[in-house]
């Protein structure tokens, strides 16, 4: 069967998109109300939402189509989407203290189960967690984890001003790898955004960078080694990451300070997920071949102004790929991660 062109058995298929956002109106009702003291700035926009600030982010209007649930399945429908991973995006919680962060955590996640449950076969979640707030976040996974429908994990690629390799975070991941959920990451704010505020740049150049600077420091930081076997999954098909993972590894092989760790970061490439938003056939193509078929997920980053329409078509007619690659990205590759 040609892999050229997207066939019978795709439209059969249940393709999950994995990178798929989603603001509860009930979150965003207590985001208004918590966020103010904690220095956020909200407005709304007539027509289109909510907008809100966080220091140097501005994330929205957050419309209908983030938040109605009808109106992401009808698109679903449309888009020959059978399931959505559900994720929060910017600006995530952890900016909100203590308290209030670990609030708008919980609501959000019980929202999630909520949404799993008037939509069991269609949507399912990945948690948020207070990271400022190490002991709460660990509580939270456990209470998260039980919850219906959540399958996963969603972090920033950096807790503010801490990196995924600070050891404060160790106990998060010891009860995340003991559930055998992945954790899903996603920039927030972004390295050098002072350079970036023209042209989109934060986003188009920022957030690859985020990803790959993220995954060095699980590398170089021993996470990785620590936490054999906790999954994550990177956005943006890796960012930068795969594409200078041979410049982090020249440097292991070169430099005697980065030798603590036991394998060079190529050899952690298989250690992360990838998903299929890189705007490039190549791209997906680069990753099936030098990372494998079966760590690559499709993705779509509903319903961002730079996401992918038709993610299902992305994938079923990306002529690189054989039938049985398509196959793994669009559904079964998420199927197991995801445990459904």
């Amino acid at each position: 069967m040609s892999a050229h062109h997207p066939n019978e058995s795709h439209q059969r298929a249940r393709p999950i998109d994995v990178h798929a956002h989603w603001y509860p109106k009930a979150w965003l009702d207590l985001l208004a109300k918590l966020g103010p003291a904690h220095g956020l700035e909200w407005r709304e926009v007539e027509g289109k939402g909510p907008q809100f600030k966080v220091g140097p982010l501005t994330t929205g209007p957050a419309g209908p189509r983030f938040v109605d649930l009808d109106a992401r399945i009808a698109a679903m429908d449309e888009q020959g989407v059978a399931v959505h991973a559900l994720s929060l995006s910017q600006p995530m919680v952890y900016w909100a203290g203590r308290e209030s962060g670990n609030r708008l955590a919980i609501e959000y996640n019980d929202e999630l189960a909520r949404a799993h449950q008037a939509h069991p076969q269609r949507l399912v979640g990945l948690a948020t967690l207070p990271l400022q707030a190490p002991d709460l976040a660990a509580r939270e996974v456990g209470r998260a984890a039980a919850l219906p429908g959540v399958r996963g994990f969603y972090l920033a690629t950096r807790m503010l001003e801490q990196e995924l390799s600070d050891p404060a975070f160790y106990p998060v991941y010891e009860r995340i790898e003991a559930l055998g959920l992945p954790i899903f990451l996603h920039p927030v704010f972004v390295i050098g955004h002072e350079r970036l505020k023209q042209h989109y740049l934060t986003n188009l150049l920022g957030n690859p960078f985020e990803s790959a600077i993220a995954a060095a420091h699980l590398i170089f930081g021993g996470v990785l080694d620590r936490f054999p076997k906790l999954s994550f999954v990177l956005p943006h098909a890796g960012g930068a990451f795969p594409w200078l993972v041979g410049r982090l590894h020249r440097g292991w092989e070169k430099r005697a300070d980065l030798q603590h760790i036991e394998h060079g970061p190529k050899d952690y490439l298989r250690r992360f997920y990838y998903d299929t938003i890189g705007y490039s056939d190549t791209v997906v193509e680069y990753l099936v071949r030098n990372v494998g078929a079966d760590r690559v997920l499709m993705g779509s980053d509903y319903c961002f102004p730079i996401a992918y329409e038709r993610p299902v078509e992305v994938v079923a007619g990306n002529s690189l790929l054989t039938h049985e690659e398509q196959h793994a990205i669009l559904e079964v590759n998420a199927r197991r991660l995801l445990g459904l």
